[in-house]
């Protein structure tokens, strides 16, 4: 199932009928590892379930559906209580991650965050667009590369962007919309004519690009099992390389800096 495949995603996505959100894990605070607000302090609340399973995927706890079983459907209340008990009641940045977020149920989670100080931010891949994506403070959207392994749907992509800026939102966020980042893991060549693509779809709009980690290795308790931290620092070199070469001046070239320091450990 590497291919995105509209008939498969009822059995990947991990939807939860009466409403719940369904979490694979809330961690923090730590800070963002990558994208336009790496370094920002944050709360991760990472969602379970996905309608994509790339090649290279690094968090298949929260994509496949054998790992179902540990995804907990709560409410919006109750995500933000665990939130606020790291926190001490501080608000905070909370990162809504996965997986892919946008299948679960948050505008209540954002609308309710809001109110009582909490800014959010998305990542997802830009396949589903939701009406309380317009509400977000960030939207990160990754289009996922030919080395991905799957499908891309600039029909989906656009739509995703229109929610956000529809700014009709009933959420307390910028009536103008959250701003948009664009934001393209890169492995090869491929991938990167891939990014140079979208982004020339959709001109305006940040772009960010990082190197993929290759060798992505199942979560262990060291955190450091399985990733090449000297193959992601030479393909980091190459991308800076590329964008230099091609005079690629309005784009943000960033490390997945949370692999460097901690690997794959959970909960950082």
């Amino acid at each position: 199932m590497n291919v995105h495949d509209p008939h498969l995603a009822k059995d990947l996505t991990g939807r939860d009928s009466t409403g719940k959100i369904r979490i694979s894990e809330i961690f923090g605070p730590t800070v963002q590892g990558e994208g336009a607000l790496i370094g920002m302090p944050t709360v991760f609340v990472r969602t379970g379930g996905c309608d994509f399973r790339c090649s290279w995927c690094d968090t298949l706890y929260a994509v496949d559906p054998a790992f179902r079983a540990d995804w907990k459907p709560i409410t919006a209340n109750a995500v933000l209580n665990a939130v606020k008990k790291l926190t001490g009641g501080a608000p905070i940045l909370i990162t809504l991650s996965g997986g892919n977020p946008a299948i679960q149920p948050l505008g209540p989670l954002i609308t309710q965050g809001q109110k009582e100080g909490f800014s959010f931010a998305i990542e997802t891949q830009g396949s589903i667009a939701k009406d309380w994506f317009a509400d977000l403070n960030y939207l990160t959207i990754s289009p996922k590369p030919p080395s991905s392994s799957t499908r891309f749907d600039a029909d989906a992509l656009a739509a995703c962007i229109d929610a956000a800026n529809a700014g009709n939102g009933s959420g307390s966020g910028s009536l103008s919309g959250p701003a948009i980042t664009l934001k393209f893991p890169v492995r090869d060549e491929a991938d990167l004519l891939f990014a140079d693509h979208v982004r020339k779809l959709h001109t305006g709009i940040p772009v960010c690009l990082q190197p993929v980690n290759t060798t992505p290795a199942e979560p262990h308790p060291d955190g450091q099992d399985g990733v090449d931290l000297e193959g992601l620092t030479a393909r980091y070199r190459w991308l800076v390389d590329e964008v230099a070469k091609r005079q690629w001046f309005d784009v943000r070239v960033l490390p997945q800096w949370h692999v460097h320091v901690w690997g794959n450990l959970r909960g950082v």
